[in-house]
């Protein structure tokens, strides 16, 4: 028996999912998605701020393997934003990065839908 939500996708289509979601959670500190993908997503975004507040070569190489190379500005990439902005942001709290915000039931499929965030986001 699987800990983890299948989703209804095969291993390489839950990971390329994952990775597409925490990079746009990163960026944009922000994203709207299903209620049982947030809940998957949540705890790997926080196992990575966590590692980037590490701060040191093997933990961002380690968080480069995971998260795509998508630029938030013409000068800052997703991984770099999470070692420069949040890691420092996070660095006094203990956990508990991320919240969920439920927004009610999607229109086409009655799928639950909610807001993942960043907490303290500017």
């Amino acid at each position: 028996m699987a800990i983890y939500k299948k989703l209804g996708r095969d291993s390489s289509g839950r990971k390329a999912l994952f990775r597409d979601l925490v990079t746009d959670l990163f960026i944009q500190e922000r994203i709207q998605t299903t209620e049982a993908k947030a809940k998957e997503l949540r705890s790997i975004a926080e196992k990575l701020i966590t590692l980037a507040k590490r701060g040191d070569l093997h933990a961002r190489r380690q968080a480069a393997a995971f998260v795509r190379r998508e630029q938030v500005t013409e000068d800052q990439d997703a991984i770099q934003k999470l070692f420069s902005e949040l890691a420092p942001r996070y660095a006094e709290r203990a956990g508990g990065y991320t919240r969920i915000l439920k927004l009610g039931p999607r229109r086409g499929d009655s799928a639950p839908m909610v807001y993942l965030e960043l907490v303290d986001r500017a």
